[in-house]
């Protein structure tokens, strides 16, 4: 797929989101570009910025396992 970017005025989005609510989601779907999704876009940026430039940190296959193992423990209970 490929993405779009676009900056429409109020009165033109209603029409586009309808226009847009045609096609089923396979086809195409709507990426609301709200205050999270900026945050991890922003996150992502400076991630693929540190590899880049060879600032990078990284960790073990264990120790990602590890931290793996602690996260899931913590979103069970």
């Amino acid at each position: 797929m490929q993405s779009i970017r676009l900056e429409v005025s109020n009165k033109v989005c209603k029409h586009l989101m309808w226009f847009l609510s045609r096609f089923s989601e396979k086809e195409i779907r709507v990426i609301k570009e709200d205050t999270s999704f900026l945050s991890v876009q922003e996150y992502m940026q400076n991630e693929l910025l540190s590899v880049n430039e060879g600032t990078a940190e990284y960790i073990e296959i264990d120790q990602l396992e590890d931290d793996l193992e602690k996260t899931i423990r913590k979103h069970e209970a």
